[in-house]
C-alpha cells in the first residue's frame, strides 16, 4: 500500500444524489488522495431509487464535476460503517453538515465510529451557503408534488426522477 495515499469515503443513501453532495465530494477530493463514494443500502429507510440506481446516478452525475486528480470509486455497503471504512482502507470518513440539527445526529455518529475505530478520523464539511438547503428528502416531497428540483439536482437524476414519476402512475 502506498504510505502517501489518503483514502476517505464518504458515506449516504444518496436518494438521489443532489447538487449539495457533489459539492461535498468536490471539496473532499482536496483532501484525499482516492475517495470511495458508499451508498448505504439502509434496511431501514424505503429508498425511492434502489442501490443499483443510486450508484449508476452518482456514476453518472460525477461528470459534472473536476476531480483533482483524485481516484474515485463508487460503491454499495451494507455493514457496519467502520467495518467498510477498514475494508475501504480508508482513514478518514467524510460528512457533510447542512445546519445545527445536522450536527446533533453527526456529532453522536462520529463518536461512535471513533470508539469503534480510533484509527479513522471523521472530518466535518459545511454545505457551501447557497446549498445548505438542499437535502434529498425535499427533493423528493418537491418533486412528487410536481415542484421544479432542477437547481437541486443534476440532470441525469431529473430524468430519473421523471421516469420514476411515470412508473409510479
Amino acid at each position: 500500500m502506498n504510505n502517501n495515499l489518503i483514502t476517505g469515503i464518504y458515506p449516504g443513501t444518496f436518494d438521489p444524489i443532489t447538487y449539495g453532495h457533489l459539492d461535498i465530494i468536490f471539496r473532499a477530493t482536496h483532501i484525499v488522495n482516492k475517495l470511495v463514494i458508499s451508498v448505504a443500502e439502509n434496511k431501514n429507510k424505503k429508498p425511492l431509487f434502489n442501490l443499483k440506481e443510486r450508484i449508476a446516478m452518482i456514476e453518472e452525475a460525477l461528470n459534472e464535476i473536476e476531480y483533482n486528480g483524485c481516484l474515485i470509486e463508487v460503491v454499495g455497503f451494507d455493514k457496519l460503517l467502520v467495518d467498510h471504512a477498514r475494508k475501504s482502507e480508508a482513514k478518514v470518513i467524510i460528512r457533510g453538515l447542512r445546519a445545527v440539527a445536522d450536527f446533533e445526529y453527526e456529532f453522536q455518529m462520529a463518536g461512535m465510529n471513533s470508539k469503534l475505530a480510533p484509527e479513522i478520523e471523521t472530518i466535518f464539511l459545511m454545505a457551501s451557503e447557497n446549498l445548505q438547503l438542499t437535502s434529498a428528502r425535499f427533493v423528493k416531497e418537491v418533486a412528487f408534488h410536481n415542484g421544479d428540483i432542477e437547481r437541486f439536482v443534476p440532470k441525469n437524476v431529473l430524468k430519473k426522477f421523471k421516469q420514476k414519476q411515470k412508473d409510479l402512475k
